[in-house]
């Protein structure tokens, strides 16, 4: 079995295996717990899951920019090795909190806020968490090395919000982890089979984590599509709820391509159509949405439920 090599982390990573075993999350599940002291207080929290490309950047970062025009102080965590949540924000990639740790020999005590933590758009303050190199560690691991660092640094307690943009459509234990820290868990799909068959497995991540933690599922945003039938007959079968509707537009591909949000672009009806969605959504979530019991199919059943007769 490949392990994260640096003997810092792996002496970390030990720790957490033995206290994966003091609890489960599920049937068969062994995940490690979130340490009490690391809990985000005070701040509303928003997990953002979904198929992997199926714009959750782009979700988290354009609802974050929302969130901040309603006059919130919002901070966004990439976790992602690939760090590009944030790049609309910042127009850079920035540098993860994984890369600055090991700067400094994984001393946190040696490194400053303004280390790992930059200011983007609107005064939404943006990091990216990173990972070890692929197949050698736990994403968990940064996650929670990153929430112990902004805390550390009291960075949580001038925030209203904070959104985990979190990577594709993985359901492990260590991706998993900003759950623990979340209110609510929103999930980005699109109106075919694929997002919903990942959207469907993320419902029953979200569903196991609930049983130890606070987070509940707050419902679906619907992206990258001009039709919402798929989705709607989905949501009403396992009771589930869409929040949002950001339709199929060339608009925001050019907003990638420019660096920036969609607050950023020209003022055009299809623009400010977006943007009014983004901003509708962000005050549902700030007002406080309804929690969620949905309940996932088995993986055969969705396979027959999904498409047409």
């Amino acid at each position: 079995m490949n392990v994260y090599t640096h003997p810092k982390t792996a002496a970390r990573d030990a720790r957490a295996l033995r206290e994966a075993a003091r609890g489960s999350d599920g049937e068969g599940s062994v995940q490690v717990h979130l340490d009490p002291s690391l809990e985000i207080e005070g701040a509303k929290v928003f997990a953002i899951y979904g198929k992997g490309g199926i714009g959750k950047s782009t979700t988290s970062s354009n609802l974050s920019v929302a969130f901040s025009k309603l006059g919130k102080r919002v901070l966004q965590i990439g976790c992602d090795p690939k760090h590009d949540s944030t790049f609309t924000l910042t127009k850079s990639l920035i540098p993860t909190v994984i890369d600055i740790l090991e700067e400094v020999d994984f001393h946190p005590e040696e490194l400053r806020a303004e280390d790992f933590v930059f200011e983007g758009y609107n005064g939404v303050q943006c990091v990216e968490a990173g990972g070890p190199p692929a197949g050698t560690g736990c994403g968990g691991y940064v996650v929670g090395q990153t929430v112990k660092l902004l805390k550390e640094h009291r960075l949580l307690e001038d925030t209203d919000v904070v959104i985990f943009d979190v990577l594709g459509d993985v359901v492990c234990g260590g991706f998993a982890s900003p759950l623990q820290h979340a209110e609510r868990a929103l999930i980005v799909a699109a109106n075919d089979f694929d997002s919903i068959f990942a959207m469907n497995r993320i419902v029953a991540a979200i569903k196991a984590k609930s049983k130890n933690y606070d987070v509940r599922l707050g419902g679906v945003i619907a992206n990258r599509s001009r039709e919402t039938d798929q989705i709607d007959r989905f949501n009403a079968a396992i009771g589930l709820e869409r929040l949002a509707h950001v339709p199929d537009s060339d608009t925001v591909r050019i907003s990638r391509l420019k660096k920036c949000t969609l607050f950023e672009m020209d003022d055009t009806p299809e623009v400010r159509a977006i943007q009014e969605e983004y901003l509708r959504l962000a005050q549902h979530l700030w007002n406080g949405s309804d929690e969620l019991d949905a309940s996932p199919m088995k993986d055969r059943d969705i396979f027959e439920f999904l498409g047409f007769e």
